[in-house]
């Protein structure tokens, strides 16, 4: 199933996804107001909702303002290979942004004044129950669904520091959506990933080529700190940032530039820069 947050004349609403028609949860008696608050009995009468119908709406964040987002630096050796003096990672590089950039597709992104603006096309992953020292034989189970996510940068004040996290955390830097897909994902390491920039295409891979897979990701982190549910991780980029281009042909984004984003059964995560 395809579940959505969105919003309805001023009003949020979870709802089931299909082909841009919408089953409004509350509707059907489901009072969770974000996709991780959703019960096992939640879970039961969805399976139930065949009546989809048009609506007139816009996209909110499928993560939640109370949950974490944990981002993977150099997931992919393609990309490890646009970082000057870039080496293949030992472990995870785990980072995080505020919750201040999680918004939802369609949004729109402020590109700022030379904040050299790009783009990180990436497959999400949100849990669905709690995580601690979890194995990575089993580290699926815990997985709730899969969504698209574009971890937009600035490189300027991405290396301004050693710290990435100003960089990677202003307004809206982190949309994501178009909706979760749960149970419909059997292997997260088998999904193309593309994206492209006014049409362009910039980014195009798959996720089998994550240097640390899914699986990996969730056992590692889980070693450390709690993961609960709702929480998210976003797993990394491939190669065909701008920031890995030659710097003559480096074009930042700026005002109207559009940035689509492509998983295999995720569907498209657009968002516009001004």
């Amino acid at each position: 199933m395809k579940i959505a947050s969105v919003t309805i004349d001023n009003k949020n609403h979870l709802a089931l996804y299909r082909e841009g028609k919408l089953a409004l949860l509350d509707d059907y008696g489901i009072k969770a107001t974000s996709v991780a608050e959703l019960s096992h009995d939640d879970f039961a009468k969805l399976k139930d909702i065949n009546r989809f119908q048009d609506y007139t709406f816009s996209y909110n964040s499928i993560i939640d303002q109370k949950s974490s987002l944990l981002c993977i630096g150099l997931n992919y050796k393609s990309h490890v290979s646009e970082h000057a003096g870039g080496k293949i990672p030992e472990t995870p590089v785990v980072f995080s942004k505020a919750n201040n950039a999680f918004t939802g597709n369609h949004s729109i992104v402020q590109t700022g004044n030379g904040m050299h603006m790009d783009y990180e096309g990436e497959l999400c992953v949100m849990i669905g129950k709690t995580a601690r020292n979890v194995g990575e034989a089993n580290a699926l189970n815990y997985v709730l669904g899969y969504f698209i996510g574009n971890d937009v940068s600035s490189r300027l004040m991405q290396y301004k520091t050693t710290q990435f996290f100003l960089g990677k955390s202003f307004d809206n830097f982190y949309p994501n959506g178009p909706y979760i897909s749960i149970g419909e994902i059997n292997d997260p390491q088998n999904l193309t990933i593309q994206t492209r920039v006014n049409g362009e295409l910039r980014q195009d891979s798959n996720t089998g080529l994550m240097i640390f897979p899914v699986n990996k990701l969730i056992s590692y982190i889980s070693q450390f700190m709690t993961l609960r549910p709702g929480d998210c991780i976003s797993t990394g980029t491939p190669a065909g940032v701008i920031m890995g281009m030659p710097e003559s042909n480096q074009k930042w984004l700026g005002k109207g530039d559009k940035v689509e984003v492509q998983i295999t059964g995720l569907g498209k995560l657009e968002t516009t820069f001004e």
